[in-house]
């Protein structure tokens, strides 16, 4: 027999976890929740125009992967 002090077990460990997780959550459950009224963003003209420019390279893209089909007639 041991006469020395007991180390705690991997069970009393596992308890005492389940214990303290169950009372987080149940505080955080208890806590009433702080509403935000949501805020819209707006962008602005600048990050709303359009900046897709059919450039030679695109137009080389197109040809090689075989998007013929979606040119402009």
């Amino acid at each position: 027999m041991k006469t020395g002090p007991s180390k705690p077990g991997r069970r009393s460990f596992l308890r005492a976890f389940g214990v303290a997780s169950a009372s987080a959550g149940l505080g955080a459950a208890l806590l009433p929740a702080a509403t935000v009224e949501a805020q819209a963003y707006d962008p602005g003209a600048e990050e709303t125009k359009g900046r897709y420019r059919e450039t030679e390279d695109v137009k080389a893209y197109y040809r090689t992967n075989g998007y013929e089909t979606l040119t402009k007639k």
